[in-house]
């Protein structure tokens, strides 16, 4: 489709240019970027795309604009480009806490969709949720296709979103802790740095990649690795003792409730500045 050839970044921060380098790499040539700096206009057109400072032009110039600034910067997108010019576009919002119903009172006439990637974008390995309106818009296979670029896509209804950002938003942060942790046991064993930190990420993509071919439960793989008497039940009788499981499942639930209080309070912020501004 020729909408897939003209695609405007705007705001191209850290994601924002992870965003690019994944299309550039998967073909896409006709990519106009926005940044406010001299630096990242100089990374953007280093990635081999226009650089813009002009938000409304940019808009002007594509068919599918991926919405990647800050929150609260993005009133100020609004006052540059107008109402008009978001009529027929395609606009894919990773602005975390917009909700849709903002989006698309802002922005009239436009197909609005939500996007959640997680900082694995940088490494082309997002998992990636995307939520529509009330029903699928014509052209959400678009959609997929680009953010599939970053990794893997997962389409979710939006009241799930907040639950995504407690668990696959923040589950990177969660994952790097429970590295550092084992990295450090390797250490108080006599193992030195660098091979304990190299094969326990070994340990980590083999897991993965287990679970993921083999479609087994967590528990069955953990069971075929325990034996009677031997290492690995010593190891998880500790972390039965010290309730691993609940902290982890505390932290993905306290990570949602504060995802949902900073999209409540964002959402009221925001719905004034709309309403003040159509005024």
């Amino acid at each position: 489709m020729p909408i897939a050839e003209r695609i405007a970044i705007i705001g191209a921060g850290r994601i924002g240019r992870a965003i690019i380098k994944a299309l550039v790499s998967s073909g896409y040539r006709n990519i106009i970027a926005t940044g406010r700096s001299k630096s990242t206009l100089h990374e953007i057109e280093k990635l081999g795309v226009k650089p813009l400072r002009d938000n409304k032009e940019a808009v002007s110039l594509a068919d599918l604009v991926i919405l990647s600034v800050k929150p609260f910067h993005f009133p100020q997108v609004l006052v540059e480009v107008g109402r008009e010019l978001w009529e027929e576009k395609v606009v894919v919002s990773i602005m975390a806490g917009v909700r849709l119903e903002i989006l698309k009172k802002s922005m009239p006439g436009a197909e609005v969709y939500r996007a959640m990637p997680n900082i694995c974008s940088l490494v082309g390995k997002s998992s990636t949720a995307i939520a529509y309106d009330t029903k699928p818009g014509d052209r959400m296979e678009l959609v997929e296709r680009i953010f599939s670029t970053l990794g893997r896509v997962y389409w979710v209804q939006e009241e799930l979103l907040d639950a995504w950002t407690g668990l696959v938003g923040s589950g990177p942060a969660y994952i790097a802790e429970i590295i550092d942790g084992l990295v450090l046991g390797g250490l108080a064993v006599g193992m030195p740095r660098e091979l304990a930190l190299a094969s326990i990420l070994d340990v980590l993509e083999g897991t993965a990649e287990f679970l993921r071919r083999q479609s087994v439960h967590p528990s069955q793989m953990r069971d075929e690795v325990i034996t009677p008497r031997g290492t690995t039940i010593a190891g998880i009788s500790v972390m039965e003792k010290r309730a691993i499981k609940a902290t982890l499942i505390e932290a993905v639930v306290k990570a949602t409730k504060r995802s949902e209080g900073i999209s409540r309070t964002l959402n009221m912020t925001l719905e004034r500045l709309v309403e003040k501004r159509k005024g």
